[in-house]
């Protein structure tokens, strides 16, 4: 069996002060943004380079953490679609793409443009010595 290869985008966490976060991780780490989902006054959800996704919840004090999801950047999204349905997972109501793990994990599949960028991604060794 040929498996799908993918690798992962972002992790998304719920935040209370999400300003807070986007500060610490863009001063300490230069982790700055990549994408917003409202505006930068007034985020409801905030992107960084480096694969950080801040949804903003005040109130959030799930048992489970504050992982909201895992967002993962497939090179084949139809097949890593029916390589799934033989694990026991069910679809979310955000799409098909979106699956819910046994133990509750959620997991957001996205199908990478172009295909070759998995691949591409997965061949860099962050450790290695330039």
């Amino acid at each position: 069996m040929n498996v799908p290869k993918a690798y992962l985008e972002h992790v998304a966490i719920w935040v209370k002060d999400i300003h807070w976060h986007i500060r610490f991780f863009e001063q300490v780490l230069g982790m700055t943004m990549r994408e917003v989902d409202g505006t930068r006054e007034e985020p409801r959800q905030y992107w960084t380079l480096g694969g950080l996704q801040f949804i903003h919840d005040p109130r959030h004090e799930g048992p489970e953490g504050r992982l909201a999801h895992l967002g993962v950047m497939c090179e084949d999204l139809q097949a890593a679609l029916v390589a799934a349905q033989w694990f026991d997972v069910t679809e979310m109501p955000q799409g098909r793409n979106w699956l819910r793990l046994p133990d509750g994990l959620a997991v957001e599949l996205i199908q990478a443009r172009p295909a070759a960028c998995v691949a591409q991604a997965l061949a860099i060794d962050p450790r290695a010595e330039a």
